[in-house]
């Protein structure tokens, strides 16, 4: 999730769990440990722009880390505090604060590798990495519990904020499966035969979603909005397995193809090949030239064929949002 969102997380957990010894200095340690495991975004930008991607949310986001990096933070805290609150209560603190931040964006399309070494990435794909409607409530909650002195009236305005703002969450998820069905009956009425299909929110809503589906030879890409009447339709896209293999040993493709957790399309433009990760969307809607919200383009470099970010301007999300508010309405 963003980092207002992982803050005021932050700040309603370290409330939680030491507003009698912290008092408003919750705030203070809250947002701090809210946004430690997004701090790999600055390590990223040392490295080359795939390995930079690569390590997102990875150990930085694993219980590995958290389970020797809480007693240390524990202790620097309660030393910091003069032990007014105790190391063991501090570190519970720590421990808290970091872990619900990996929980929240395992809700995410991006997902996290909570379990670091291993792999596998979680990824339950119900909320947009920014969604006001999360975030509002808790945002409400700190504001009254910063004015408020008595700790059991703190308590009541966090337990509320963090109550309201995880029933959210969990709708996240039941519209998911709700939609999820929706394009499963599409799929079958339509005599589809598919091996995958993953469905996740739009930016900044739960009321229009996309769904990607694999078959043998192609790709299905469609949308699906709560308020649509029509019936759901597919567009096709085929694997350009020719243009893929021309790719093959690669180092960058192939941990491109990892992080895409095997989502992708490559396309060839002026001679160039892109690689373009289904699971974030499109910027347009055209068949023949479809530009992919995430893509890579591959260009020769003293080091080889190494992939490059394409760039996006301004225009292009100006261009996605506006598309992304007519679908809303419906079909």
């Amino acid at each position: 999730m963003d980092s207002l969102t992982q803050i005021v997380l932050g700040i309603a957990v370290a409330e939680i769990c030491a507003a009698t010894e912290l008092k408003n200095r919750t705030f203070l340690y809250g947002a701090i440990l809210g946004t430690i495991p997004d701090l790999d975004v600055i390590i990223g930008m040392l490295l080359n722009p795939v390995d930079g991607v690569m390590i997102h949310r990875g150990i930085s986001h694993s219980l590995f880390l958290f389970l020797f990096l809480s007693p240390f933070l524990g202790w620097l805290i309660s030393k910091n505090e003069h032990y007014k609150i105790t190391v063991i209560k501090a570190t519970i603190m720590v421990f808290w604060c970091l872990f619900t931040h990996v929980l929240l964006d395992m809700f995410t399309s991006w997902g996290t590798q909570i379990l670091w070494p291993l792999e596998n990435r979680f990824a339950l794909k119900t909320i947009f990495v920014i969604d006001p409607l999360y975030t509002i409530p808790l945002l409400l909650s700190l504001i009254f519990i910063w004015k408020a002195k008595n700790v059991l009236l703190r308590r009541k305005y966090v337990r509320r904020g963090l109550v309201i703002s995880s029933s959210y969450l969990l709708l996240t998820a039941a519209v998911k499966l709700y939609t999820l069905n929706k394009f499963e009956k599409a799929l079958q009425s339509q005599d589809i035969t598919y091996s995958q299909i993953i469905v996740k929110p739009t930016a900044f809503n739960i009321i229009l979603w996309n769904a990607n589906v694999a078959t043998d030879s192609q790709y299905l890409l469609s949308d699906y909005s709560l308020l649509d009447s029509q019936p759901i339709s597919f567009t096709r896209y085929t694997k350009n397995n020719d243009l893929e293999n021309r790719l093959k040993g690669n180092p960058d493709f192939e941990k491109l193809k990892t992080i895409s957790e095997g989502w992708y399309l490559i396309t060839k433009k002026n001679d160039v090949l892109y690689f373009n990760d289904l699971r974030f969307g499109l910027l347009n809607d055209s068949i023949k030239e479809p530009q992919f919200a995430f893509s890579y383009k591959f260009v020769d470099t003293s080091l080889g064929l190494r992939a490059i970010e394409e760039t996006k301007e301004n225009r292009d999300g100006k261009r996605l949002l506006k598309k992304i508010f007519k679908r809303l309405q419906g079909n």
